[in-house]
């Protein structure tokens, strides 16, 4: 709790000007908190010459106030004006939680030319999306991105807020949690709410991937997760569903970011020795590197090889097999750390998350590890030497054998019925 000692308070509204949240103001020229706007980060107490202010962590939860916190928000992804599967995935399962919670679902989209992005997001279960158009958002910037959406989230008041676990929704997350005082859990594969307090449950391999951890966050709001892709299922988009689009406007060419909506945001410069950070770097050209895509998390069948198959050369069986299914490879880490595929190809805790119709594990003993990232597929078919190999435990069907005399006959067996 942040305690202002009167006697001490000269009303030089220092502290005012340095406040990031606007959780103070001067009355009769003392300084008051607005407690709902504090995050008790602090800048205020460093700034003060006259110990005026004085934070008292142990005291904050029992003052903090969660009741004017209500709704799930789904901070959606879009590239060249396509929403991300992992978004709608969000959404769909976004509806799911806010039916159990009997509140509203709402979606938060940036970019550049992106309305008809609202509308999918409605036909996927939002009631309401909260849409902010502007040229310099339409390649994501973690700077400007962060101070929306932190704006949007302070405003709104969602009781839970989702992200997917992307490159992108990575870097914001963490940065949106810090600037709003509230916890983050990283690469959850399961989402719940808990009946009697109506908290979520979030669940996420933990311990290097040797069990499943279920995570809640009791105490502050909103409660954020980011979701790995492909975990959750997408629902069938219903375009007769009707909702609510709020354009949200910000002035991005100003010094601090002011919306129509919100209270302005300010950068908060958490190293005293660096310089300001500059939220508006331009961005002069985007280069993609032109690469073999891998796109495992759409694919429909998924061949993967693991230490069985011997050796870099190995993988050549495991291709062939892949392509007269006109599937996608895939590898376990192990193979991935030794080099003997690209690291796009990784199916696991630290790769991809995949749910194809048809999963062949071929020479993957099936670690914990490796299972979090392909155990939803619809079928999972499992060659492997080693009778024991946990691998069997979660496949549909095996077959102990050499992986070198079984696949080219399967190969060779799909082959000639195209």
């Amino acid at each position: 709790m942040l305690n202002v000692i009167e006697k001490k308070c000269t009303g030089c509204a220092v502290c005012i000007d340095k406040c990031p949240f606007d959780a103070l103001e001067m009355k009769n020229n003392i300084a008051v908190v607005d407690y709902n706007s504090c995050t008790m980060c602090g800048l205020c107490v460093k700034s003060c010459e006259y110990d005026a202010l004085e934070l008292n962590e142990e005291s904050s939860q029992s003052k903090k106030d969660n009741s004017n916190y209500s709704g799930v928000c789904v901070i959606a992804e879009q590239r060249d004006n396509v929403l991300m599967d992992v978004s709608l995935e969000l959404v769909s399962e976004g509806r799911k939680l806010a039916d159990q919670l009997d509140v509203k679902l709402s979606a938060v989209v940036l970019g550049s030319d992106i309305k008809d992005t609202a509308n999918e997001l409605i036909a996927h279960g939002a009631n309401q999306v909260y849409l902010v158009e502007d040229e310099k958002l339409k390649n994501y910037r973690t700077g400007p991105y962060t101070s929306i959406i932190t704006n949007i989230i302070n405003k709104f008041k969602p009781e839970i807020v989702l992200l997917g676990a992307t490159h992108n929704g990575r870097d914001l997350g963490p940065r949106i949690s810090a600037r709003i005082n509230t916890g983050l859990t990283a690469d959850c594969t399961e989402l719940a709410i808990e009946e009697k307090r109506g908290i979520l449950l979030q669940t996420r391999p933990a311990f290097g991937g040797n069990l499943m951890a279920t995570i809640v966050c009791p105490d502050h709001r909103p409660q954020m997760s980011t979701v790995r892709p492909g975990v959750m299922e997408k629902s069938e988009p219903d375009y007769s569903r009707t909702g609510g689009i709020k354009e949200c406007k910000f002035d991005l060419d100003s010094d601090e970011i002011d919306s129509e909506i919100v209270k302005k945001s300010k950068i908060i410069n958490l190293a005293p020795d660096s310089s300001e950070l500059d939220l508006y770097t331009e961005i002069k050209e985007i280069v993609k590197q032109a690469n073999k895509s891998v796109n495992l998390e759409k694919a429909d069948i998924i061949v993967s090889g693991g230490r069985g198959v011997g050796k870099p050369d190995g993988f050549s069986t495991i291709k062939e097999l892949a392509s007269a299914l006109n599937g996608e490879v895939g590898a376990s880490r192990a193979v991935v750390d030794e080099g003997w595929i690209e690291k796009g190809h990784q199916v696991g805790q630290t790769g991809k998350t995949v749910k194809p119709k048809v999963y062949i594990a071929c020479g993957i003993s099936g670690a914990i590890q490796h299972r979090a990232g392909m155990e939803n597929s619809d079928i999972i078919i499992a060659i492997n030497t080693d009778s024991e190999a946990p691998i069997f435990e979660v496949c549909d069907y095996g077959i102990v054998g050499d992986l070198h005399q079984i696949v080219p006959l399967l190969s060779e067996a799909f082959q000639a019925t195209v």
